[in-house]
């Protein structure tokens, strides 16, 4: 078995497998071991600029954050961004080599898991462990064919699985029993225990489950991770509503409301607000009304026109009047500030079918969605001298008299723009709220006074910490140890 490699798998998404791949790779750094974190196939619309100039994962990202290393495309050789229903962007090795339907990918995986292996190889030489996140479910009846993310790679690549499931969706016994179960025999080998995750309450009481678990697979339970609260992560994918502080006490605090469009790109860019304590955002689904706010922000997007389309469907336009009208400020960041503009432009089709749509014509500007993405991890300082760090990941090129008038000044030059009344503001910068002064001095250009400096990054790191003693008071390490490397 492959010595230095361990795979965590779990039962559904969100089961806990990218927070446990962190957590046991700041434990393992505690350890003085070299540890590298591994995603063979990931498919999610959050993406992070690597060292090398690519792109993968924000889990992977945060994960080689916990391992103290520069995320690197070799940690997430295959990302996958949803563009429509059944088609994606295919991302190897950091570059973006076209857009497949998925019956297509699902043939190309044979192709793919070349990519995958070598990545493998490559950060199984250069370190002590590797800690391997794998993708949903292994139980995916329909999704076993060619797979990669999950037994198709651990087969492949020889290495032990533990396998975790979340307590808190109820059900646990039956979800880690049942996909035991539908794993073929060697796949069923191959698992060398079992994480609950998210359990509170008296332990005792689970300990009958726990021992009747134990005895119809043979199975160990490895340990049981308690339900961690306040945790500053950057999520993988999906938008939780509920993450957002609508309906919370927001007297006294600045309301900034975001539209979750359907192929909304990026949005760990708010999580710094989300936690700020003088900040009450509101993510905004289909068919809500948007609640008055002193900012609306339009994210990131996958698919600009598309979504563009759905914020007039869902009668943005006449709420972004409205808001601005009253004085309200409005932010546009990267598929958000192109929507500003008077037009975007698809001559090529690369976000579907070829063709342009109406922006707001709020800035004389418009842009032309380009074959060639632009990936950048980048510094400079807003229009008012504050320092800015952040990370660009665009295909647009976005041109006209409004970027006379920039908002940031970036190592590359001049990026986006502000409005001549000093309501708008366009950027093509992600992540520019992640600067605790950088967030300060926007959120006062929206309208909050006396604004707290908050450390996003300081309290990321606090979470990962708080993993690792979790790892270590609750997990039996030393069976982990002999998994990944046994005598």
């Amino acid at each position: 078995m492959n010595n230095g490699t361990l795979m965590v798998q779990g039962t559904t998404s969100d089961a806990g497998k990218s927070v446990l791949v962190t957590a046991l790779c700041r434990w393992l750094k505690r350890t003085g071991a070299s540890v590298v974190p591994f995603k063979p196939q990931n498919m999610a619309l959050n993406s992070a600029v690597t060292a090398d100039g690519g792109e993968i994962g924000r889990a992977q990202a945060l994960q080689a954050q916990a391992c103290g290393l520069p995320c690197h495309t070799d940690m997430n050789p295959i990302l996958l961004k949803p563009n429509s229903d059944t088609g994606a962007q295919v991302i190897i090795h950091g570059k973006a080599i076209g857009t497949m339907e998925a019956e297509v990918y699902h043939d190309y995986k044979r192709i793919g898991r070349e990519a995958v292996m070598l990545s493998h190889q490559r950060l199984s030489e250069q370190y002590d462990a590797v800690i391997v996140e794998g993708a949903g479910s292994p139980a995916e009846i329909n999704l076993r064919h060619n797979d990669i993310a999950n037994m198709g790679f651990a087969e492949a690549a020889d290495c032990p699985v533990i396998i975790v499931a979340d307590i808190d969706r109820g059900g646990v016994f039956a979800h880690l029993y049942g996909t035991l179960e539908l794993l073929s025999d060697s796949e069923k080998e191959r698992v060398k225990g079992f994480v609950i995750n998210r359990f509170r309450g008296d332990i005792g009481l689970l300990q009958s489950g726990l021992d009747w678990l134990e005895e119809k697979t043979g199975k160990p339970v490895i340990g049981v991770l308690p339900y961690l609260m306040g945790l500053h992560l950057d999520s993988e994918d999906s938008v939780a509503l509920i993450n957002s502080k609508a309906g919370e006490d927001s007297e006294g605090k600045l309301n900034i409301v975001v539209p979750v469009y359907p192929r909304i790109s990026n949005h760990t860019d708010f999580d710094p607000l989300i936690n700020h304590p003088q900040v009450s955002l509101t993510l905004v689904g289909p068919n809500d009304t948007p609640p008055p706010a002193d900012l609306i922000i339009l994210p990131g997007s996958k698919s600009v026109r598309a979504d563009r389309e759905w914020l007039r469907a869902n009668g943005w336009d006449t709420c972004i009047n409205r808001h601005l009208r009253y004085g309200g400020k409005l932010l546009g960041i990267c598929g958000g500030h192109q929507m500003l503009g008077k037009e975007i432009h698809d001559p090529l089709g690369l976000e579907g079918p070829a063709g342009s749509v109406d922006g707001f014509a709020l800035f004389d500007m418009q842009t032309t969605i380009a074959a060639d993405k632009q990936l950048r991890n980048t510094s400079g300082t807003l229009a008012d001298g504050t320092a800015v760090h952040g990370y660009e990941i665009h295909a647009g090129e976005t041109t006209g008299p409004a970027l006379k008038k920039p908002a940031i000044f970036l190592e590359r030059g001049p990026d986006g723009a502000v409005s001549e009344d000093n309501q708008v503001m366009g950027t093509y910068l992600h992540g520019l709220f992640e600067e605790p002064d950088a967030c300060r001095s926007l959120l006062q250009w929206a309208g909050a006074k006396q604004v707290t400096r908050v450390d996003h990054n300081a309290r990321r790191e606090q979470s990962i910490e708080a993993l690792a003693d979790a790892v270590e008071a609750h997990l039996d390490t030393d069976y982990l140890l002999s998994l990944l490397h046994p005598k």
